[in-house]
């Protein structure tokens, strides 16, 4: 499993420079003065991903510029584990501030894991990945048997929100002006829709919940589905590929974010192992239900099809994989107890788990502020409360400001994983092969990817087998 986030970028001053300049000077600062990684000397897509837009790193990730939107996104490491995974991801997130104190606009830019623009109405997103058996039948019949429990996890995986959008005008096509001014934006692009704020909502579980408008689409700069299905070669490993679900919010909380993938990872295990099958449970309108959910803080909206509420949908499968996976390794049983543990307290107090999950911090963060200064949820300074508890900067974030925080990593886990990869995946031979590239004379001379490295013209590694984790070069 891995996790791509998409990071928003502040630039305090709009006179000094666009966000997206402060994005390519940070990107530059982190492969040119740093030197955590090895750029692309190839375009891995012409477009979207063009050479030296990124690469890949020491420590077995990816951080580069995606222009669509120019922002600066960074793909964890293949991970069997969640501790792992939390650690190679926040990893990540210092490797960027390094990055951005190095390139000295410290002072003037900031970055941020949240996933929606409050004002411009744009929404990014933080997207995960499992090698799952994914074929035709899977979209054909075995989705709709997921889609329940992806609709109903954000009551403990959302991160929250300050108020709400409406889409509207869904063929409107964009106008020349538009096209000019970001062209990359626009490509394959035919219909585009129109982001209103939504004055009926103060707060709410999900960032996304109202940006989503499939369940499964492959073109998704306007067309934003649950899930993206994804084909590529290099994550292919038997008869398992990429699953890539685009419904996922960025958590601050360590807690949140092994609770969301470790939940998941399990409900996948159960569709591919045939233990999905009740009818009853099939939701009416999937994403409708997403926004019931998003827009319920009380989490008791029956939602359509299997006329449950959330917490109830989540226990169907927190049932079932209690019943066929208990005992296997001590990270299964953990995920097993927390999940039943959080859904019996959101159904006694949802408001007592501020210490765990996102949304109910926020919540109650910006409420008792609001109350104390006599201010509405309407007030700008909401939006900005919310921004900045996604600070990726420990010591200006306001999650990091939180007196109680559970914690699943420690500070040596993350310092350990800004230079080094997973020890039981490909990611941890990859990062010793961009270390091997960046010594290369001339310095010109390799191609690295997911799934093989080539040093020089006649050097090749072979990583298409995703927990190979011997070095073996092909002759």
């Amino acid at each position: 499993m891995g996790v791509e986030t998409e990071f928003g970028c502040l630039v305090r001053d709009p006179d000094l420079m666009k966000p997206a300049e402060a994005v390519e000077t940070v990107k530059n600062a982190a492969f040119y003065d740093l030197k955590i990684g090895a750029l692309d000397l190839h375009a891995r897509d012409e477009v979207f991903e063009p050479a030296r837009s990124g690469g890949f790193l020491r420590n077995g990730a990816r951080l580069y510029i995606d222009n669509v939107g120019s922002h600066l996104e960074y793909a964890t490491a293949e991970c069997l584990g969640l501790r792992d995974l939390i650690a190679n991801d926040r990893a990540g997130q210092r490797l960027v501030l390094r990055a951005l104190a190095e390139s000295g606009l410290g002072d003037e830019v900031a970055f941020y894991n949240n996933s929606v623009d409050h004002f411009g109405g744009h929404t990014f997103g933080c997207h995960e990945n499992y090698l799952a058996h994914v074929d035709d039948e899977f979209f054909a019949h075995r989705l709709e048997f997921i889609l329940p429990f992806l609709v109903t996890r954000q009551i403990f995986a959302g991160v929250g929100r300050v108020g709400g959008h409406v889409l509207s005008d869904g063929n409107r096509r964009p106008t020349f002006d538009e096209v000019m001014q970001n062209p990359v934006d626009y490509i394959w692009v035919s219909n585009v829709y129109q982001v209103d704020p939504d004055e009926t909502v103060d707060f709410q579980i999900s960032q996304r919940a109202d940006h989503i408008l499939k369940v499964a689409a492959s073109r998704v700069r306007f067309n934003r589905a649950m899930i993206n299905p994804k084909w590529e070669h290099f994550y292919d490993h038997d008869e398992f590929k990429r699953l890539h679900i685009l419904f996922g919010e960025a958590n601050q909380s360590e807690y949140a974010y092994a609770l969301r993938v470790g939940t998941t990872a399990l409900v996948l295990r159960l569709s591919e192992e045939g233990f999905l099958t009740d009818q009853g449970m099939i939701m009416n309108n999937p994403i409708l239900g997403l926004r019931q959910v998003s827009r319920n803080l009380g989490l008791d909206t029956k939602l359509g099809g299997p006329n449950l509420k959330p917490s109830d949908i989540q226990r169907r499968f927190l049932e079932l994989a209690d019943q066929e996976y208990r005992g296997e390794t001590d990270e299964t049983d953990w995920v097993l107890r927390e999940w039943a543990q959080t859904l019996d307290d959101l159904d006694r107090d949802p408001l007592s788990l501020g210490h765990k999950l996102d949304w109910v911090a926020k919540y109650t963060m910006i409420r008792d502020f609001t109350e104390s200064e006599n201010l509405t949820w309407k007030d700008d300074i909401c939006h900005s409360l919310d921004m900045e508890y996604h600070n990726i900067d420990p010591q200006q974030s306001l999650y990091y400001a939180l007196p109680h925080r559970e914690r699943l990593t420690t500070e040596t886990d993350i310092v350990n994983a800004m230079s080094e990869g997973p020890a039981d995946t490909r990611a941890r031979v990859r990062g010793q092969l961009v270390a091997k590239a960046m010594e290369l004379r001339p310095p010109n001379s390799y191609t690295i990817d997911w799934d093989g490295v080539a040093l020089g013209r006649n050097e090749y590694y072979d990583l298409a087998d995703p927990y190979g984790t011997e070095l073996q070069r092909d002759e």
